[in-house]
């Protein structure tokens, strides 16, 4: 109780203090710039603002975030947490990856890469969507982060340079340049790029293989050093047509060539397998979006049209000898594969705000197709390859309205969504195609209750569907393959229906604590299996799904102001204005506990919780030195249970200079080079003891240098579309 007392003095202080400089502002100003009011009171002071429906963190100047990747920035954001396999939850639900409200047509390790290559310093802020209504795409499994990047367009020509110089035992440089400028009627911002890469992993596994008698165990380890070079474009412009309507463009570029060079060991019983080799990969992703938006009234009423393209291909080419110590006889093995996506979609959205009776209403549809094409050519000690092809076609149709009331101090929303999919699933290693046809309706229902200015009671409900993404359902295995391992897709996956309830209270726009509770009907996991008929042991990496899966979570995030205690009253009050100058920790914890029926652990169900820290303290110079920590301690997460603690400590120093023109910032990653994942997998006639260290102790140089005109409003120039996902853009 004492931490929230504070915490609300804290956010009443700011409370008060920003409707005395709003108020102040709009008395001296005139109303055609209250924009700058805004801008200055509001946006730049709050790092962290809870609404009832979502939070939102500013990452743009926040240098706990800022320095490193996107994919650091998300990791790092309060009550998100990684799994064991590498999988992103929100408050211990599953969450689909937006870009500028738009969802992620990649998954697994491509969109990983892909959130690897966008810098965090272009990142304005991320919304975390706790339970997304009517609006939404269906196939957003139970939570939503969208990133939203920087949209600043300045007269004339502005930019700024940024480079990340991270090493440690390899080196790692990021170079940057962001170019922004207006001229009349068109605005225009583009983004230009490159990275380089170098790190290791160790993956261990220790395997018992149940269906022999006596049980047979496999000792293996893989040790690969991995390069990373992408080259990323981003370029948008918004052209205003008139006074209510505007064109915006956008197009996305990034090109990749991956290198992984690996050493692999298998020992067991008559057994010492050693296998190496180097796997090369080259990535083009392309996606144009065109949005025309318009006011068709003075009162708010709103009608956009969005089209949008996205093409994906991925060429690996593996090479790798492998020498079997036992029999001294050579193993071959190399693959091929070429993988290609296409996206496209056509969408509408209205908005009717019905102001004196405090409704609004909005209504929208699309259409979209996607295909996915992964043609993979597989060699084994043998001269003649092994070809498997596989082809997706997905057709979805969709259409939505969502009706928003206030009445007193209540708000309440309403939505249903209505989609219609049409699924094939073709390979050459089933006789028969796959189809999942199928119309569903998607409600959603929302209420808040407003106990008064600063606090809010709000509980919600939606259902939702979760596409089996091709990272879970194609049969080629990327050639990460030898004797006694082999990875492949489930081409038989049902999609996931999901039903998600939630509870919260938010208080001041910095304190929330909640519960949510998911139900889930054919949910697939990550696991390691064998064939209870082979001769020898092998272990197969694959997808599995569990016919019933529940999942119930608890959270809470709140500040502690430092400056109470260590500055006094009247210091901490002239702080409050300013969150760049406050010193602060700011707490997330999480319980999440997972049933699932029909399944029976071989270990007990011990629930899990998650702490997490990130600290502010202002040193002498106006030195800023930002400090994040987080602990997930030994329990079970879904069907994985985790025996020794996943945890890592940053630290960070940063100073401006030139008038904040010029930023130079000193980062050290995993201070104490303990972040690694160790866990237990039970799969069907297999038992799997993983380990997984990353090269995670990393330190960073990073330097940021604008030029130009930084002093004028800012221009709202996002091009919010909402591109279809496969997978819902889920990382695993």
């Amino acid at each position: 109780m004492k931490l929230l007392l504070f915490s609300a003095m804290l956010l009443i202080a700011t409370s008060i203090s920003a409707q005395e400089i709003t108020k102040t502002t709009k008395d001296t100003l005139k109303p055609k710039v209250t924009t700058l009011d805004e801008v200055t009171v509001t946006i730049k002071k709050k790092f962290i603002k809870v609404d009832s429906d979502k939070t939102t963190v500013a990452v743009k100047d926040n240098a706990m975030l800022n320095s490193g990747t996107s994919l650091e920035a998300v990791k790092k954001l309060p009550g998100v947490i990684t799994s064991p396999t590498g999988s992103i939850t929100l408050n211990g639900k599953g969450v689909a990856i937006y870009i500028d409200g738009a969802p992620s047509t990649l998954s697994g390790t491509d969109l990983q890469n892909y959130l690897n290559s966008l810098p965090a310093n272009a990142i304005e802020k991320v919304e975390l969507i706790y339970n997304p209504g009517a609006a939404y795409d269906a196939n957003a499994s139970g939570s939503i982060i969208n990133i939203v990047t920087s949209s600043k367009k300045m007269k004339g020509i502005n930019a700024s340079f940024n480079i990340n110089y991270n090493f440690n035992k390899y080196q790692k440089p990021s170079p940057q340049i962001l170019l922004n400028g207006k001229s009349k009627n068109l605005s225009w911002q583009t983004m230009l790029g490159y990275n380089y890469i170098d790190s290791e992993s160790r993956t261990t596994n220790k395997q018992s293989f149940t269906a022999f008698n006596p049980i047979k165990t496999l000792n293996q380890e893989n040790f690969a050093v991995n390069t990373n070079r992408n080259l990323y474009f981003r370029g948008g412009t918004n052209y205003k047509l008139s006074k209510m309507s505007n064109l915006l463009f956008n197009y996305n570029g990034t090109f990749s060539n991956d290198r992984s060079v690996f050493d692999a060991t298998t020992i067991g019983d008559n057994i010492d397998y050693y296998n190496k080799g180097i796997t090369k990969t080259k990535n083009n992703n392309h996606e144009i979006s065109l949005q025309y938006k318009t006011k068709l009234d003075t009162i708010g009423t709103t009608f956009d049209v969005t089209a949008f393209g996205n093409q994906f291909d991925k060429k690996p080419l593996t090479s790798s000898n492998a020498v079997d110590n036992t029999s001294n006889t050579n193993s071959f093995n190399n693959g091929t594969i070429d993988f290609k996506l296409s996206n496209y979609y056509l969408k509408y959205d209205f908005n009717f705000p019905f102001e004196k009776q405090k409704f609004s209403i909005s209504t929208g549809g699309k259409f979209n197709g996607l295909q996915v094409k992964d043609n993979g050519s597989y060699f084994l000690n043998a001269a003649i390859p092994n070809n498997i092809t596989f082809d997706y076609k997905e057709n979805n149709i969709a259409f939505y309205a969502e009706a928003r009331k206030k009445i007193k101090k209540f708000s309440f929303t309403a939505g249903l969504r209505y989609e219609n999919f049409n699924v094939e699933r073709i390979t050459n290693t089933v006789a028969n195609k796959v189809e999942y046809k199928n119309n569903n309706f998607f409600p959603n229902l929302s209420a808040i209750y407003e106990v008064n200015d600063n606090v809010n009671i709000s509980a919600s409900y939606s259902k939702k569907i979760n596409q089996p993404n091709y990272n879970n359902l194609d049969p080629n295995n990327s050639s990460s393959f030898d004797q006694y391992n082999t990875s492949q897709g489930n081409l038989f996956l049902n999609p996931t229906f999901l039903d998600n309830y939630e509870f919260k209270i938010s208080a001041f726009q910095f304190v929330q604590v909640g519960m949510n509770y998911t139900a889930s009907k054919d949910n697939n996991l990550f696991v390691y299996s064998a064939d209870a008929n082979a001769t020898t042991p092998i272990s197969n990496q694959t997808f599995q799904q569990f016919e019933h899966f529940n999942t119930f979570s608890a959270y809470a995030n709140f500040p502690i102001p430092l400056d109470y205690f260590l500055k006094g009253k009247d210091e901490f009050k002239k702080r409050m204005n300013d969150m760049d100058k406050m010193n602060y920790i700011f707490f997330n914890i999480n319980y999440i506990k997972s049933d699932i029926k029909g399944y029976v652990f071989p270990y007990s169900n011990k629930a899990i919780w998650n702490y997490a820290a990130q600290a502010q303290f202002i040193l002498p110079w106006e030195i800023k030195n930002s400090i994040t920590y987080y602990i997930l301690p030994s329990g079970n997460w879904q069907i994985y249970k985790v025996t020794k603690p996943i945890q890592e400590f940053d630290i960070s120093f940063n100073r401006d200079f030139m008038n904040k023109k010029l930023k130079i910032g000193l980062h050290c990653f995993d201070v104490f080079n303990s972040n690694q994942i160790n866990a237990l997998i039970a799969g069907q006639n297999l038992e799997t003891n993983f380990r997984q260290k990353q090269d995670s102790r990393n330190f960073r140089i990073s330097l940021t240098y604008n030029f130009g005109n930084l002093k004028l409003q800012k221009e709202n120039t996002n091009i919010e579309t909402e591109k279809v996902k496969i997978g819902g853009g889920l990382v695993k």
